[in-house]
């Protein structure tokens, strides 16, 4: 008679070729414990005692017989076999580690990996996008797979990134983070690797926890409460689980004192890094009878136009912790219906309210006009303005009136930040549903045929408020009394534009105010079907047999983009950050793959286990346009060798061509200008006046003659760039490769297991954009006397009121980028761990050590751009994606004790030193000056030291079903390195620091609490 599913498909509580460390007996005296575009900010149970590893030392059987799952789950091979050993290096991170960590959602779980960049994540305020995403060996979110159990799951934005809110974390039994190519299994996207995410299976009875956390200083409190609730039924042929989540945390503004006063990068002045502030700056293209600076601000009285006198500071209104609000419900179940026939099902929801809070709203730089006879201005201000503009004074001056440039008085470029309308709000409203159904059918004794169909559906309202509608700016200059607009329209209410710091009322507010909206739909249908086992053949001098998988799927991804009128015009929301325009696009892909592991000796001398994997996936995609359907296809494959001459030391090795098709954003989005990063101009400062051939570049690039010599840098390091998307590309190629070494020494050394892995990814043909570096770089990396008339230089627009690369949208272009296939990406280094498991009489002691070496991480937009090295160093132009630090090396490890029923664990997380990029020019080096706690401080914010963290964690078994853990993050109460605002991106860099790589937040607290029935 065929087997059943339970006894053949015999389950692993770790990946197979990653185990745990040390035996299920030495696990008894232990502890279950540890082994994009940003807006203008001118804007446990039984577990063994691993933890985050990537030492694989092949799994026992008797580890494996004690699961309960009725499912395999391999990451790196749709092979379903236990008694065979992978050649791919993977981390881990077991149940213990994820109770100890208790993690809001599971971007901040594995955000610390080594090798792991920060992704979109908690501590991303300007620059969120709603979500939260991972990014491995910093080669961008686009270039990873999230799968749930092996499988994929709906993506919720167009760039394919899969939102890790919707992660059921308290049915997870382990975390797999495979780097490297893994296109052969898991299809396109999987060019860096894969995060596979593996719940516990055939769980049975309640489980329920809870979580609080707090920092020192009484901020960010975050609850999470699960409960979860299973059982088998029919005499164990069937068993259901459903659970249930709820997070909730709160904001933490950046009020910490290296925080409250934002530091120009450049200058080291704490004074408020933006341009745009209070009173209103009017920034005139040539001053008549004034030399210097062009840019004129309302002195307090607003009696009179006087040099720029006062910044903005931002920071304090920003947040390092972006509030969360999350409500889960997983359910999944499956049934043996007869002998060798099982079917499942498996469902999940998530709906995750995520805000992003930064700085009022304001004019900047916009093109005005004001009449004559307005209420709020004075006759001496009026004729400052007609004079600036070259207005003869009298009835020249008082006869404009109108509401044109022409008839009444110019503003060339107003900048004034309305703090009066509160901070700008992104709400994210995310709802996630995705649901697989399949069967599984023993074909014969040792194979069997899984179809399975799934369709998810992700929707994603972002409404922003709290934004000063242009339109109604100009209406409301226009008027002759305070009380009355000429044109009433909307019930306008005049507007003082002039005067300090509440100077606009409540109902001057409510007129001007408005909010704009944008909803995203995202679809993925999915079928797949994969036949699996082994030939009944064994290679001669093998005990096991070859295996193989082979199998077809099919995809196709639908998305729209639905904004509403507001969000369309890039002229109306003021700070916005550009337009936000409709479209909408997908694309299907039909797949045909087959991978084979074949042992070939094994219990010879020097030959304890030889073997063999391969490979091969062919993809068709075809592209949905309107009026036309282009395709084009890609072939992946994939060779790797386990060599194991004695037991106890293992060689492996594989090499993947892998490749990355264009995703929905790449292909489908329309060009718009957006904000991008740029610290310096060349044309800014009085470098012009003494060098012709520059000066012939920045009125070639519509600077207004009058603002060469005192144009300024861009407002808080963003400038303006046209981001020039393409229809026409194809997909990514990479070439990957690992070679490692697994060392278990158990005659020797019981309980010690040490891998070393190297690993090499090359992406050629990569979908990058020029970065803003490079768009200087080609213009003004040479200049000669024919450099005002070169397509680099021209092609740049700069704003027409005062020749900044910042302004409004609709009018500065700002700098030109385009997409293109012309990319190059590389990375190389070693991956090391080494775990240590020992009885210490009536002591339990684990040590492991999991950690990364990046040798390289070049990135290169196109052939004629700079190929950087980023890696150990930060900039707005290094990281391929967001532009996150990765250091040279990092490592965290941890160290257990523990007596009885309880455990103390130390964890100790290290970061090399990382320095600014080189060729760039320096950054502040110097005594700080301005306001605020920062001030009289020295600080080289080229350099940053080596950073290193320690989180101490104690953990009772109070009763058999009850289990307390506390925690103390950041023990230490390390303060973040400070680097200014301007320093690389706006995602990246915030409140003086990069927050999703250095801790802003300082020492915090959590409880945890666990109980089973």
């Amino acid at each position: 008679m065929t087997m059943t599913f339970k006894n053949r498909l015999l389950a692993t509580s770790l990946l197979v070729g990653a185990g745990v460390l040390g035996t299920p007996a030495q696990a008894q005296n232990l502890p279950p414990a540890p082994p994009t575009t940003s807006q203008n900010d001118d804007s446990a149970a039984q577990n063994p005692p691993a933890v985050t590893t990537q030492a694989d030392p092949q799994i026992q059987a008797d580890q494996a017989e004690g699961t309960s799952t009725n499912e395999i789950v391999v990451t790196g091979t749709l092979i379903r076999n236990p008694n065979l050993t992978s050649a791919s290096p993977v981390s881990v991170v077991n149940e213990s580690e994820i109770t100890l960590r208790t993690p809001n959602n599971a971007e901040e779980l594995i955000r610390r990996i080594p090798g792991v960049s920060a992704g979109i994540g908690t501590q991303v305020n300007n620059g969120s996008n709603g979500t939260s995403s991972v990014d491995l060996r910093g080669l961008g979110t686009q270039r990873n797979l999230v799968l749930l159990d092996g499988n994929r799951i709906v993506p919720t934005l167009a760039n394919g990134a899969v939102d890790l809110n919707l992660i059921p974390i308290a049915l997870l039994s382990r975390v797999d983070v495979l780097t490297g190519g893994a296109s052969t299994t898991y299809g396109a996207d999987a060019v860096s690797g894969v995060v596979n995410f593996i719940t516990r299976r055939d769980f049975s009875g309640v489980d329920v926890r809870a979580s609080y956390k707090l920092t020192e200083e009484g901020d960010g409190q975050a609850y999470r409460t699960d409960v979860t609730f299973g059982g088998n039924f029919d005499d164990n042929r069937g068993n259901a689980v459903l659970s249930f989540g709820y997070t909730n945390a709160k904001p933490v503004y950046q009020i910490r004192p290296f925080a409250l006063f934002g530091v120009n990068s450049n200058t080291g002045a704490a004074s408020g890094s933006s341009f745009t502030s209070v009173p209103t700056t009017i920034s005139f293209p040539g001053v008549v009878g004034v030399v210097g600076p062009q840019d004129l601000q309302f002195n307090t009285g607003a009696t009179a136009l006087v040099p720029q006198y006062q910044g903005f500071n931002f920071n304090p209104y920003n947040i390092f912790q972006t509030p969360l609000e999350r409500k889960s419900a997983y359910g999944s179940a499956n049934y043996e219906v007869a002998d060798g026939i099982e079917l499942y099902a498996r469902g999940l929801f998530a709906s995750s309210f995520v805000q992003s809070v930064i700085a009022p709203s304001g004019v900047f730089g916009n093109a005005l006009v004001v009449n004559a006879n307005n209420p709020y201005l004075t006759p001496a201000v009026r004729d400052q303005i007609c004079a600036a503009n070259g207005i003869a004074l009298g009835t020249a001056c008082t006869s404009r009136t109108g509401n044109t440039v022409t008839t009444g008085l110019p503003l060339p470029g107003v900048y004034r930040r309305l703090v009066e309308l509160g901070p700008r709000l992104g709400s994210y409203q995310n709802n996630v549903y995705d649901a697989r159904v399949g069967a599984r059918f023993d074909v014969t004794a040792s194979t069997n045929l899984d179809i399975n169909a799934a369709y998810g559906r992700a929707e994603q309202t972002l409404t922003n408020s709290g934004y000063v509608l242009n339109s109604r700016v100009q209406q409301a200059l226009i008027a002759t009394s305070p009380t009355a607009c000429t044109v009433t329209t909307g019930g306008c209410v005049p507007l003082n534009l002039f005067g300090t710091a509440g100077s606009i009322t409540p109902d001057q507010v409510a007129f001007i105010q408005g909010s704009s909206s944008v909803r995203i739909n995202n679809q993925l249908t999915q079928v797949r079907a994969i036949y699996s086992g082994d030939f009944g053949m064994t290679a001669p001098w093998a005990t096991q047999p070859i295996s193989f998988a082979l199998g077809g799927e099919y995809r196709r991804y639908d998305y729209e983009r639905i904004p509403d009128a507001r969000a369309q015009d890039p002229s109306e929301l003021g700070g916005a950050g550009g337009a936000v325009l409709p479209f909408s696009g997908g694309y299907n892909v039909k797949e045909g793959f087959a991978e084979l592991i074949a042992p070939i000796v094994a219990d010879r001398p020097f030959f304890d286990v030889l073997q063999l994997e391969t490979g091969v996936r062919y993809s068709s995609y075809s592209i949905n346009t309107t009026g036309s359907n282009p395709t084009f296809d890609a072939w992946t494959y994939k060779g790797a060798l386990t060599w194991q001459p004695t037991p106890g030391l293992r060689f492996r090795g594989n090499y993947q061509r892998a490749v990355r098709a264009p995703n929905i954003a790449e292909l489908f989005s329309p060009s718009s200008v957006q904000l991008t990063n740029l610290a310096v101009d060349p044309c800014a400062g009085a470098a012009p006046l003494t060098n012709a051939n520059l000066a012939a570049v920045c009125l070639a690039q519509g600077a207004p003659a009058g603002s060469i010599g005192a144009i300024q840098q861009p407002s808080a390091g963003q400038a303006n760039a046209l981001f020039q998307y393409s229809s026409l590309l194809k997909p990514e190629k990479a070439d990957t490769y690992t070679v490692g070494v697994v060392i278990t020494p158990k005659t020797y050394i019981s309980g010690l297991t040490a891998s070393v892995d190297y690993y090499n990814i090359k992406i050629n043909d990569a979908i990058t954009f020029a970065t803003p570096g490079d768009a200087i770089s080609a213009c003004f990396g040479g200049l000669s006397a024919t450099s005002a008339t070169s397509p680099a230089c021209t092609i740049i627009r700069r704003n027409p009121a005062n020749g900044r690369l910042s302004g409004p949208s609709a009018t500065t272009q700002g700098l030109f980028l385009p997409e293109t296939n012309l990319g190059r990406l590389a990375t190389d280094g070693v991956d090391f761990t080494l775990n240590y498991v020992r009885d210490l009489g009536i002591f339990g002691f684990n040590y492991n050590l999991s950690g990364n070496w990046t040798r390289n991480l070049k990135f290169r937009a196109s052939p004629n751009s700079v190929n950087r090295e980023c890696v150990g160093y930060y900039s707005a132009n290094c990281g391929p994606s967001l532009g996150q630090i990765q250091p040279e090396l990092s490592w965290q490890q941890r160290t257990t004790f523990s007596y009885g029923p309880a455990s103390l664990s130390l964890l100790w997380r290290h970061l090399s030193s990382v320095k600014y990029e080189p060729g760039l020019p320096p950054l502040f080096n110097g005594t700080v000056t301005g306001s605020g706690a920062l001030v009289g401080e020295s600080f080289n914010f080229n350099r940053i030291s080596a950073y290193n963290y320690f989180d101490l964690n104690a953990q009772f078994d109070v009763l058999k079903n009850f289990q307390l853990t506390l925690g103390v993050q950041n023990l230490l109460d390390k303060d973040p390195p400070i680097v200014g605002g301007q320093a690389g991106t706006t995602t990246a860099n915030s409140g003086n620091t990069f927050p999703s790589t250095y801790d802003p937040l300082g020492r915090a607290y959590s409880a945890a609490v666990r109980v089973k029935f």
